[in-house]
């Protein structure tokens, strides 16, 4: 979707989990022509011949290899786990040869234990077309990598020039935070100076705060009971206004809450999703006419297992494979007496749109599946709105070396 949305058009997508698929051809990339879906590719990546599906030439090649090998909610194997698909990354560059990479990945990429592959991963990225030998370690592997890298001995047109980047979603207007790790690659013989198009935050923690003192802008959009807004500027922490990192942060954009994206702030602009009511969690029942917005009971909280809380960016959305902890998808709520037929009062599950919305999903996407596929799904993704950012800026950048078509014909 993010890279749809910055005008490029798909020869191929792939998936290889059936319900994500289903999900896929549910939701065509343009609604006003459902006739037109994704090019979808679905089953294993490894088991797919790039070149017998994309005969055209190739701007952008983007996706995510499954980071359960390197998050902390994985088995952390890292390059050991089989679920690792940075080769199928690179072979997927050596058989179309796109003009540029985007990849995203979970911040643990970044952890001391993971630093020497994650730097093979670079190099790799850098000269994808050096393959590796089947019997040589990847160690052994980096090491002739490096020595090309040193000696320039390969041609720019089989060279990558690369940049990792760790973001936070947040900054970028998704109401959560989000720490990941985005890796760009420009081919090099483009000779595209990604410096001058690196996306720039835009919005801040320090904005949201000031926003919501007594007559800030924060509550000027939402009708809060005069006693909450009480509670929660009371709890906000001191601002040093004369801090010139502070001053700057102040002239961006205020962090989008999950309060902000439950009322309809930015992508479902004055379209508040209606009250879930302690009826409708007790019987699972849809709220309103939007989809997946479904009450649903059991919610629970404990020691570190504490729910989200709505006037801050919610907490990292995830897959959750065997139950997502920390309480990542329980929601703290206005009303202190409010039962959620799990054992406790005051919080209940977030339903899946507003998971959703989170994910800076606009509402007329529909996942398939029961509840806790739909919501494996949202946190397998990344937010819309922060690739949209990041597929634009590379969009941009390919423009300014007349490496980019007109966007009707981006591939």
């Amino acid at each position: 979707m993010a890279v749809h949305a910055a005008g490029f058009r798909p020869l191929l997508v792939n998936e290889l989990v059936e319900r994500a698929c289903e999900t896929l051809r549910k939701n065509p990339p343009d609604p006003d022509e459902p006739e037109k879906g994704w090019p979808l590719v679905p089953g294993d990546v490894s088991g797919v011949r790039f070149a017998d599906h994309v005969t055209e030439e190739v701007d952008v090649l983007a996706g995510g290899p499954p980071c359960q090998p390197f998050s902390l909610g994985g088995a952390h194997k890292g390059m050991e786990d089989k679920r690792n698909m940075f080769p199928e990354m690179f072979r997927a560059i050596r058989e179309m040869r796109p003009k540029a990479v985007i990849c995203e990945n979970v911040r643990g990429l970044l952890r001391p234990s993971f630093e020497p592959y994650f730097k093979y991963i670079l190099n790799e990225l850098r000269l994808p077309f050096v393959e590796r030998d089947p019997h040589a370690t990847w160690e052994d592997h980096n090491e002739i990598l490096e020595k090309l890298i040193a000696n320039e001995s390969v041609d720019l047109s089989e060279q990558y020039c690369v940049k990792e980047m760790a973001v936070n979603a947040a900054d970028y207007g998704v109401p959560q935070i989000r720490n990941r790790v985005i890796i760009v690659a420009f081919r090099a013989d483009l000779g595209v100076n990604w410096g001058d198009f690196v996306p720039k935050a835009t919005h801040s923690d320090e904005s949201l705060i000031h926003s919501m003192r007594e007559g800030g802008s924060y509550w000027d959009r939402h009708e809060v009971d005069p006693a909450i807004r009480k509670r929660v500027i009371a709890n906000l922490p001191q601002l040093d206004y004369e801090n010139e990192k502070i001053k700057a942060k102040l002239r961006l954009e205020p962090w989008r809450t999950l309060r902000d994206a439950i009322a309809g702030i930015d992508e479902n602009e004055n379209n508040p999703l209606e009250y879930v009511s302690e009826e409708d969690v007790k019987k699972k029942a849809p709220v309103g006419n939007i989809p997946d917005h479904v009450g649903w009971p059991g919610a629970r909280m404990y020691t570190g297992h504490t729910p989200n809380v709505l006037d801050r960016p919610a907490k990292t959305v995830k897959a959750g494979v065997h139950g997502v902890p920390g309480g990542e998808s329980v929601m703290q709520l206005d009303d202190p007496n409010f039962v959620n037929a799990g054992g406790g009062n005051g919080y209940r599950y977030m339903t899946v749109r507003e998971t959703a919305r989170v994910m800076t999903f606009p509402d007329r996407w529909n996942l398939d599946g029961p509840r806790g596929e739909k919501m494996r799904q949202l946190g397998n993704a990344v937010p819309v709105k922060l690739g949209t950012v990041f597929a634009t800026a590379v969009a941009d950048a390919l423009k300014s070396v007349g490496a980019l078509k007109e966007p009707e014909k981006r591939q």
